[in-house]
């Protein structure tokens, strides 16, 4: 097996016609394969040859001289023995800033493997707010990495994989790197969903000499058409990649042939009137179909891609997309930020990399007055992957928002005093919901109010769907309602400790919350209880560890945990039970289902008291509850449990199916589509080869209650090609 070698991105180097400095790269090759010297892969081969070809990813994106040097030297502080301070004196702050924001977080002791993961992300982004390289170069390796995962063991392939698609692929997108953002969510589905990817792969195979047939007959009529009218032109087609048909093959439910922009044409020119006069050329060359024109050139996308996009038919009825811009365009298409390096002498004056990269920044300031760092990325993530909604301000001024935003959302963008004293809001004239959906193309306006003490309703923190509103809303409610948001959290935290069945001995109430605050990071408990108030604590992300600290502390006996939320219940009105769920006539202890049997109203169902976690609940044909009941130690934990009357529509509930199919083409979008037409929501889809010719499909979905689901059992039956479907215990 050949290794990729340094010699290698020298010649790479040599062919780029840029100018690098080689004697800089020379010497972080040398100090990098020295420190990694006998490092080996997974694979078996030579570390150093990981970073030569990230290192060689980058130089194919036109970076800089001093990515490539980072590039070489951005696994040496974390796998050898050498420290940031040996590469800032030999290379420099610049480089030491580039590999230290690449650098992960390994010294620190977290509490779950999650947490570590989020404070890398949120290191990484917080570096690449200082120099967008830094994630550049993340990106690249990211890519190498995927593109050799193949020998780490399959639950990691699976959470690198998963991590990718949620991370690092949306960034390429929002940065416009194409070509790494789509590379690398076809690697992640490889792994995600491999029974779909060879689906849709075999698709596209199919019809390989058909499609290459096809576009070049669309060229050619294209350029016969053009020629002698306009200056230099270019002509390409390219076919989408297979995760873009995934998703639209099995998150939007269509056919194969339903997706009209598997093909498309690409046409690079020279100016901006020439996109238009061209588009009306194709326009009258071939049928467009209606609603399908897009103008990215008059309104940008927010990470400043720019075209023109039309679907039209041919004389065949075969629909394609074509794109039409310039050069600028297609670089910024293409390299997205790593075109300010490739193409730096050439870019107009107008590509201004400060206003380009505002959305990191805005990203970041979202974040800083939250208080969990698992939210923060979470958050972070929400605004990556959302696709977007363009809206207007009465005086024209176009807003960017992900899709799902309300009004409030667009509030809130406009400026934060415009969203506290928001009272209204008027869609084209004519006054809408705060909870209203905004759409492409609506001109919005805000109505305020004049009072200053005016301001927003924690109503709003369900509504909205950016993190920056989310994160001004909360922010006011700390500043503005301090006492108020005490109140509100001690009621919060009171509510919880009920539900948990946690009741700290006589006198001990204020020490244990105050070793609940403190570990929370709060200096006292007003503090802790303002936080939960204005939502910068949540407690359903905590509750799991104070319940840890309340049985170690008190030892105390689970029976009798209960017995005493019975007696202070029977002195009250019972009212509905709000987990749908009553334990022994309790209606608000905290109740979990049981993901062994996943009980469902309708079955019949007992109660197992948890040391700290409250009731567990499971169908009483439980092989568990079987098993323990005859266990004298657990025999007296068994309570009885009922549904309330009205638990199907207090609650949804997760159930998962196991559907045996005959291994033919197209079972999968046939039983998506079947789960589409009775709106029923998919949690997970997994498809796995069985013996002799069939695959099982294993599909957690959300129901009310038994007799749904088995409305779902005997609908899916009737899918061509499904052998048997089956309630599944997991």
């Amino acid at each position: 097996m050949k290794y990729y070698e340094y010699k290698d991105l020298e010649e790479l180097i040599a062919e780029s016609g840029r100018h690098y400095d080689m004697q800089r790269i020379q010497a972080a090759y040398d100090l990098a394969e020295g420190a990694h010297n006998g490092q080996k892969r997974v694979s078996g081969e030579p570390y150093i040859t990981h970073p030569v070809v990230v290192a060689s990813i980058l130089v194919n994106l036109g970076m800089d001289s001093e990515c490539v040097v980072a590039a070489l030297l951005h696994d040496v502080v974390e796998d050898t023995e050498i420290p940031l301070e040996t590469i800032e004196k030999q290379f420099g702050s610049d480089v030491a800033l580039l590999v230290n924001g690449v650098t992960k977080l390994g010294k620190i002791n977290y509490t779950s493997r999650e947490e570590q993961q989020a404070e890398n992300v949120r290191k990484m982004l917080l570096a690449m707010a200082q120099d967008v390289r830094v994630i550049i170069i993340k990106l690249a390796d990211r890519l190498h990495n995927m593109r050799t995962i193949e020998v780490m063991p399959e639950q990691k392939r699976r959470d690198k994989a998963l991590e990718t698609m949620e991370v690092y692929a949306p960034l390429a997108h929002r940065l416009g790197i194409r070509a790494v953002k789509e590379e690398l969510e076809d690697l992640s589905l490889r792994y995600l969903d491999p029974v779909a990817y060879r689906e849709v792969e075999r698709m596209l195979e199919l019809k390989k000499e058909e499609r290459q047939e096809f576009l070049e007959r669309i060229k050619q009529r294209i350029r016969e058409r053009l020629a002698g009218e306009y200056g230099e032109i270019y002509i390409d087609g390219r076919v989408k990649s297979i995760y873009g048909i995934y998703r639209k093959m099995y998150i939007q439910g269509k056919e194969f042939d339903e997706i009209f922009d598997i093909y498309a044409v690409r046409i690079i020119v020279d100016s901006v009137s020439d996109c238009y006069n061209i588009l009306g050329i194709i326009h009258d060359l071939f049928q467009p179909i209606p609603n399908r024109f897009k103008d990215y050139i008059s309104t940008p996308k927010p990470n400043m891609y720019q075209s023109l996009h039309t679907t039209v038919i041919d004389k065949r009825a075969i629909p394609f997309e074509v794109q039409i811009r310039t050069w600028d365009m297609h670089h910024t298409a293409e390299y997205g930020i790593a075109a300010h390096w490739k193409y730096k002498a050439g870019i107009s004056g107008k590509d201004k990399l400060e206003e380009r990269l505002a959305w990191i920044r805005q990203l970041i300031e979202n974040q800083k007055e939250a208080d969990d760092v698992e939210d923060i990325v979470r958050n972070i993530k929400s605004d990556l992957t959302s696709e977007e909604v363009f809206v207007f301000t009465p005086k024209g001024d176009v807003i960017s928002l992900p899709t799902g935003a309300t009004v409030i959302d667009f509030a809130y963008a406009i400026h934060t005093a415009v969203g506290n004293r928001m009272v209204g809001a008027k869609i084209d004239g004519r006054m809408v919901s705060l909870d209203t959906q905004v759409h492409t193309g609506q001109i919005i306006e805000v109505v305020t109010a004049n009072a200053k003490d005016h301001g927003p309703s924690r109503d709003w923190l369900k509504l909205v769907r950016t993190s920056e509103a989310r994160a001004k809303i909360r922010n006011w409610f700390k500043k503005e309602r301090r006492e108020e948001n005490i109140e509100q959290g001690r009621s919060e935290l009171e509510r919880e400790f009920r539900r948990n069945l946690i009741a700290p001995p006589e006198g001990a109430w204020q020490s244990f919350l105050l070793s609940v605050a403190r570990r929370q990071h709060f200096e006292n408990i007003d503090d802790f209880l303002a936080a939960i108030g204005y939502g910068g604590v949540l407690l359903s992300k905590i509750m799991p560890r104070i319940r840890e600290d309340f049985v170690r502390q008190y030892r105390t006996n689970p029976q009798e945990s209960l017995q005493k939320v019975l007696a202070e219940k029977t002195s009250h009105k019972r009212e509905k039970a709000s987990s749908g769920v009553i334990v022994q006539g309790v209606d608000s202890c905290l109740v979990k289902f049981a993901r062994c049997c996943n009980p469902l109203p309708g079955d019949e169902i007992i109660g197992f008291i948890t040391r700290g976690y409250g009731v567990s609940i499971h169908k009483k044909d439980c092989q568990n509850v079987t098993n323990s009941l005859g266990d004298p130690n657990n025999a007296e934990r068994w309570v009885e449990a009922e549904w309330a009357m009205d638990a199907a529509k207090k609650e949804q509930f997760k159930s998962t199916v196991e559907i045996l199919t005959d291994d033919r083409m197209g079972v999968l979008a046939d039983i998506s589509v079947a789960l589409s037409s009775m709106r029923i929501a998919i949690h997970t889809l997994v498809a796995r080869e069985a013996k002799e010719g069939t695959n099982i499909v294993t599909i957690t979905v959300t129901v009310n209650d038994i007799e749904q689901l088995n409305y779902i059992i005997n609908n899916l039956s009737k899918v061509q090609g499904v052998i048997s479907v089956t309630r599944s215990a997991q």
